[in-house]
This record gives structure tokens, sequence and C-alpha cells, in this order.
């Protein structure tokens, strides 16, 4: 079969999609892409024959250049001929369904990687997302989602085919380079990175923008810094915030607690180092930066937004507070701090349930999903 992969930006489909590529290529199909191509695709799936169609999908539903990228992705789907085709983000997906809504032998799926109208979101979210979802869903033939909460909206949105809803365990995670490490190796990568055995190293790997919400951990490491010594919160990520972040910091005086790390590609060793992640997001489909985080056995404090809460037991395997109450968080992160017990049991939870996530309970998913829609 021949399928087409749509994304808005390529490094979604860097980030996240290649071993879901690499599942439908193994079993003979043939798979193209279409993204704006912000990040070069992984000369892995070049090397494995997959074509890229370079289309300037933007983020912002409301850009002219849209009009442009819906014309171009109808004008490839009726010359390459696709079989199946399969969106991901709501941009790409919303126009490239679009375009393909009245082309016959077109089976189109779907993947939310987090609806943008939720449980809190901003009232623009619901006047502009979700009319266009509900009105994309007539033209689709199978929708995936990866948290409860969209689960149950998407069983609501009228399909083309309205059994046809699936819910999986996210994009998979790779144990490979995320397992825990002793005492004894986290105290040497320390020593790699310049930090001491008597930190207390807090993670947050994100983009640094608006809905990941830094700001309200930089405010909670305010409220603790002399509470707890040698604090340090290690925010990994670059994006369009860290002027407005650097000046919080400097403001502030934690220069000393809150270091800005820009983009990485060692998160793997950034976790090994620390003693608790953090997530404050506004909203999160399935974050893979926590489950990563469990499958290195950190304990959690997250914001209580969908997607956060699937993964995070409050009380089991972490803590989970309001979205916008820095002395909430403040509090959680103190009390695993003072507790070597609570701190340890934990950790050792977020390893048991961060099973369910790995990429090869996400395969089996997407292969039986796969088998109804090819």
């Amino acid at each position: 079969m021949k399928i087409l992969f749509v994304s808005t930006i390529s490094n979604t489909i860097n980030a996240f999609l290649i071993p879901h590529i690499q599942l439908l290529l193994k079993q003979g199909h043939k798979v193209d892409i279409a993204c704006n191509v912000e990040q070069e695709i992984s000369p892995l799936l070049i090397n494995l024959g997959c074509k890229v169609h370079e289309i300037a999908f933007q983020r912002s539903p409301l850009n002219r250049d849209n009009f442009m990228a819906y014309q171009k992705i109808k004008r490839l789907v009726l010359s390459e001929e696709y079989e199946l085709i399969h969106t991901h983000t709501p941009v790409a997906s919303f126009l490239t369904r679009l375009a393909c809504k009245d082309i016959s032998k077109i089976k189109i799926l779907y993947t939310a990687h987090g609806f943008h109208f939720y449980k809190g979101a901003p009232i623009i979210n619901w006047l502009v997302y979700y009319p266009l979802e509900k009105l994309a869903a007539r033209w689709t033939d199978g929708l995936i989602t990866m948290n409860e909460e969209d689960f149950n909206i998407a069983k609501k949105l009228q399909l083309r085919n309205r059994t046809k809803v699936y819910k999986v365990n996210g994009v998979g995670i790779n144990f490979e380079n995320f397992q825990p490490v002793t005492l004894e190796e986290k105290r040497e990568l320390r020593k790699q990175y310049g930090y001491n055995g008597n930190d207390f190293i807090l993670i947050y790997a994100a983009e640094l923008n608006y809905n990941k919400h830094q700001d309200l951990l930089i405010e909670s490491i305010r409220i603790l810094k002399d509470k707890i010594p040698h604090l340090k919160l290690l925010l990994a990520g670059s994006g369009q915030f860290i002027d407005r972040y650097k000046e919080q910091i400097k403001r502030l005086n934690l220069g000393k607690n809150v270091h800005l790390l820009g983009y990485r590609d060692d998160i793997a060793n950034l976790l090994k180092i620390s003693d608790l992640a953090v997530s404050s997001s506004r909203r999160e489909g399935l974050p893979v930066n926590v489950m990563e985080a469990m499958a290195v056995g950190l304990p959690l404090v997250v914001t209580d937004c969908r997607g956060n809460r699937d993964l995070v037991k409050n009380g089991q395997n972490g803590y989970v507070v309001g979205t916008n109450d820095g002395h909430g968080f403040a509090n959680a992160i103190e009390k695993i701090y003072f507790s070597t017990d609570l701190k340890k049991a934990f950790g050792e939870e977020s390893r048991k349930l961060v099973k369910t996530y790995s990429w090869e309970k996400v395969k089996e998913q997407m292969a039986n999903i796969y088998l109804n829609e090819v």
C-alpha cells in the first residue's frame, strides 16, 4: 500500500514518528512524507526510501500561506495516488482532510497528539479549533488519541466510521537509553556536568513558551531557595520566551539556582543526574518528557493538566498540583526533598507505571490499528 505521513512541521516526524514509519516499511508498504521542512528529515528515513514533499503548512490556522499548502497537498495526493494518509498536528491534518474529502478510495487516519481545546483551555481555542475538528471528523476514517480526556471527546465526534476511535499509549518510549543509575554512576555523571553530589537537581525538558509555563517553576524556586540548600533547576530547551525567563531569573536573583541549558540532545544523561522531574505545562497530549523521567526512575511534580495526570498518579509516583499554584508546586517539591523514603517509593512506582508506555506496547497497538485501516 502507498501511504503518506503528513505533519505541519518536520520536527514532529523526527521526534516521534520514525518508529511508526519503520513499522509500515517493514510490513512492505511504501511511505512518503509531507510537511514544512524546518528541520531536515532524518537520514534514516531518506535511506529507507521515503520521499519528502515540502509543503509550507503554517502553525496558525489563519495564516494565508495555508491556502497554498491546501492546494499543494491536494495536487500531491491526486498525482501520487496514495491509498492511506496518516495525518498529525491540527493544521496540517485539517487541510489534508479538507483536500481529500471528495477523493474516492483514500482512507484518512488522524492522530491527535493533544487537542488544542481541553478542560480549562482559553475560549478562543474552543471557538477556533473545536469547530474545525468537528467538521474534519466527517472526512476521517480513524482517529487516534493518547489520553483519556481526548479519547472521550473523540468518541463524541461524528467520524465517517463512528466506531474507529482509538486510544494508544503515546508514541512509545525506547527504554534502552532511559534507565536508572546507581548513586556512584550519578556522582560520576554529575562531575562531568559540573554539579556536586549534594546538589538537589530538578529538571524540565521542554520548549520555552507560554504553554510550557516555566515561569511557574522559576517562581517555585524563589519560594524554595532558602529552604533547600544547593537547589538547582535545569531548563533544557529553546524557545520564544527565553528573554522573558532570563529577565525573571535576573530580577529574582536566581542565577545560581536556575540554569537555562538551551536545546540539548543529552536528555537521558540530564535525567540521570537529576533528583526530581517537574512539568509546569498548561496543556499536554501525553508528554514524552514525563515518560522518559519515569523510565529513569524519578519522582515527579506536575501540573494538573491533561496528559500529565494520565501519567502521574497523585501520591503514588509524584504529586499533581494546580496549573497556576506556585506555592503548591513548591510545597510538593519540599515534601519529596525532605523524605528519602517518599522519593524512593515514587521513583520505583514511576518505573512500574511507565512499562505500559514502551515502544513495544505501542507498536502492538499501532500494528492492530494499521491492520484495521490498511
